[in-house]
């Protein structure tokens, strides 16, 4: 059994630890590896590192740091077939997903290495007679990155690493102990390009452990991405703690879809955002508001396109749907279907009996969708997380409307329509932070923020955009004068009256 190693100084360390989280290939079921979960002492020394870096780090140009930054993306796009296979071998999402996964990890990248001119600042020359005001963005210190187990590489680093390093500061990222592998590999590449020592540390530990992170006053802020519940605490504990925070939390995604709506269309467009990451995302599309008119048509086309996808080992190409990341994870979906039958839903395909020849340990589940959720059952309102559909039905726009904002989650709200009316209001009326008008997975690209609203998110900046360059520094106001010889003469002999 292979013993992974923590990152620390540019080196893979060796844990003291005698407790490891077990690390599966989702699709074989086997254990490939473990993962050591920290000691508090390890932590502490971590933190220092980070801290020791800091200094010389954030005094370096931004024009220098972001040229190991352009290094880092060319040997990450020299490595994406490595790094897909790696991803789909720990995480168990399909081939084409891992691969997203890694570009989404070079386009943050990429975003970050526009810093210098993200970091631009504002001036004002003569703000009063004689005074000039100019407002400059710094870095604040060493930030902590608290990342899941769905997107090993863009989240910890495409999302976090990049940006927060960039921007002058050092980072300590807590990775998920399921997937580990692919953020301890990118750490290597940072090394390669000439990363100095101590501004990208990756560990793993226990949530009383990560309490360190939250609390430690070297730390000046913390990126999470995460279940609502725990976001809520790190929330709470790292700003009573004076940090700034930024948690990323789960959701309930619905798409309206109205009759007018070409359907072929936009089932493959549902398919495809219900089913991608079998379901494992927090950008998924678990429901699906249909009017009544098209109801019955709608889930007839979703049924049978979902009924082609073909199921099997992550890291073959030919597969469109690959395991969910643990066993213990497929056995709390299949709970939830079990929920929805018990609650009255009507199950209209069902992937609990999803078998894969040759892979008989795999933690595989098929494409599940249920019918006539209405909104008191429990399965069309939290997250399962996993490829399971429910569609709700409505007589109307206004209708469903509310049945969406009903959603205590706010991260992403779909419309299907050709009616540009009602796109319009439903863009103007909903509660969500992400919203897709005929585009089943609305995340922009990094130059806007990964914008949640409600439960899904906490804090008051997002990630990415300029919301991401504000996080990740602060802003230093300085307001000059100069005097010449005369004025020197004058001011030695006048006295001041109060006035401006």
């Amino acid at each position: 059994m292979k013993i992974l190693e923590y990152f620390l100084d540019n080196k893979y360390v060796q844990s003291k630890t005698d407790s490891y989280y077990d690390v599966f290939n989702p699709s074989t079921g086997e254990q490939i590896a473990k993962m050591p979960r920290l000691t508090l002492e390890e932590v502490k020394e971590v933190i220092a590192s980070s801290q020791r870096a800091y200094e010389p780090w954030s005094n370096t140009p931004v024009m220098k740091r972001v040229q190991i930054l352009y290094k880092v993306k060319h040997l990450l796009e020299q490595r994406v077939e490595e790094l897909t296979i790696l991803l789909a071998t720990e995480q168990g999402k399909a081939y084409n997903e891992a691969k997203g996964d890694v570009l989404k990890a070079i386009e943050g990248t990429q975003q970050a290495c526009s810093m210098p001119q993200l970091m631009l600042g504002d001036a004002l020359m003569n703000t009063s007679v004689g005074y000039d005001t100019c407002l400059y963005r710094e870095s604040l210190g060493v930030f902590a990155g608290i990342t899941p187990f769905n997107f090993p590489a863009m989240i910890p680093m495409g999302w976090m690493a990049p940006m927060c390093i960039a921007c002058g500061n050092t980072m300590v990222l807590k990775v998920s102990g399921a997937t580990p592998m692919s953020a301890l590999k990118i750490a290597d590449i940072y090394r390669e390009a000439g990363l100095p020592d101590g501004v990208l540390n990756i560990i793993s530990c226990d949530r009383h452990i990560t309490n360190e992170l939250l609390t430690n006053p070297i730390i000046k802020g913390i990126s999470f991405v995460g279940s609502t519940a725990v976001g809520k605490y790190i929330y709470k504990t790292a700003a009573e703690a004076g940090k700034r925070v930024q948690a990323l939390c789960e959701a309930k995604n619905h798409a309206l879809v109205l009759e007018d709506a070409p359907l072929v269309r936009t089932a493959a467009g549902i398919i495809n955002a219900s089913y991608g990451c079998a379901g494992q995302r927090c950008m998924a599309l678990p429901v699906v508001v249909a009017q009544e008119s098209i109801a019955d048509e709608l889930i007839s086309l979703i049924k049978a396109q979902a009924e082609k996808l073909v199921v099997g080992p992550a890291y073959d190409k030919a597969n469109q749907l690959g395991p969910l990341y643990s066993e213990a994870h497929r056995q709390s979906v299949i709970k939830w279907i079990e929920k929805g039958v018990e609650e009255g839903a009507e199950l209209v395909l069902d992937g609990r009996g999803c078998k894969v020849e040759g892979y008989p340990n795999g933690f595989y589940l098929g494409a599940t969708i249920f019918d006539k959720v209405t909104p008191e059952m429990s399965i069309g309102q939290k997250e399962i997380f996993g490829p399971v559909l429910c569609v709700k039905r409505v007589k109307d726009f206004e209708e469903g409307l509310q049945v969406m904002n009903a959603s205590p989650y706010g991260n992403g709200s779909v419309i299907f329509t050709q009616n540009g009316h009602y796109a319009r209001e439903f863009t103007k009326r909903t509660h969500g932070g992400m919203v897709g008008v005929n585009v089943g997975i609305p995340v922009p690209i990094s130059i806007f923020p990964f914008s949640g609203h409600k439960d899904s998110f906490f804090g008051d900046l997002h990630i990415f955009g300029k919301d991401g360059v504000r996080f990740y520094t602060e802003s230093k106001c300085v307001t000059t004068r100069w005097f010449d010889e005369e004025e020197k003469k004058k001011a030695k002999t006048s006295t001041w009256d109060g006035t401006i």
